[in-house]
């Protein structure tokens, strides 16, 4: 019988922003391939409830409660989690956060705070974890990206830099890390329903110009990314890096 080569089985992979949304959904997904999950968050409550959730399901859980734009608090944290669990396999960058205003008249602190989650926290966990990667000469990193890596759209400004960013922070790393056989890739998410983007869900001209813009017709469900992750997180990806696997209905191969 051939291995398994999609296997995520025992591998302890820890998810930032994963008390709810996307994370949570990939930390599910994950979870019940037998990976053993970290959740991250810096809502104790919310953190608590969603590890009890994967635990329902049989999933071994634990949590990292820091603010990934704190490096103190995160490294703290990391090393608490290495004390429970031996070791982090894979890491999926997914904080962020999000607000839509006219660029003109953009709060620069709203601004300030989208780049500093989405960005800079990505820059700052993978710091800290990639040390550890780096001092055992292998590893996973995963950064959610987003189809605003390479498309503006009025409003969000700040939000498409800050993929942008992202995605640049990939590339960066897979050329710095890939010497040391971590394998540091990303994932670019169309228009998924989630409690982020529910707002534009729920709107219906919205909605009807995405059906027509996008060549599957429809939003995309957030377990569809469950693939791309088990990809990345596999040995399947040994020998990808610095590439951006766009998970969205086709939207960006077409005009």
């Amino acid at each position: 019988m051939l291995p398994d080569i999609f296997s995520v089985e025992n591998k302890n992979i820890l998810i930032t922003g994963s008390s709810s949304g996307i994370g949570l959904v990939l930390a599910t997904e994950l979870g019940r391939r037998g990976a053993r999950i970290i959740l991250n968050g810096t809502n104790h409550e919310k953190l608590a409830g969603a590890a009890s959730r994967l635990r329902s399901l049989g999933i071994t859980a634990y949590t990292a409660a820091f603010d990934v734009t704190d490096a103190d608090s995160c490294a703290q944290a990391v090393q608490a989690v290495l004390q429970e669990t031996g070791t982090i396999d894979v890491l999926i960058n997914n904080a962020g956060i999000q607000k839509r205003a006219p660029a003109e008249s953009f709060d620069l602190s709203e601004a300030d705070a989208i780049l500093s989650v989405n960005l800079k926290g990505a820059f700052i966990v993978s710091q800290v974890v990639g040390r550890i990667m780096i001092s055992r000469r292998r590893g996973k990193i995963i950064n959610i990206c987003s189809v605003q890596s390479e498309l503006g759209r009025p409003s969000i400004t700040p939000y498409a830099a800050s993929k942008g960013g992202v995605k640049m922070l990939t590339k960066g790393l897979a050329a710095e890390w890939a010497k040391y056989n971590i394998q540091v890739n990303g994932i670019g998410p169309g228009y998924f329903i989630t409690d982020m983007t529910r707002p534009l869900a729920e709107n219906g001209d919205f909605s009807a110009w995405l059906s027509q813009r996008v060549p599957a017709g429809r939003w995309g469900d957030p377990r569809e990314l469950a693939g791309a992750a088990v990809f990345l997180s596999s040995e399947s990806s040994d020998y990808v890096n610095g590439h951006i696997l766009y998970v969205d209905g086709g939207m960006l191969a077409s005009v």
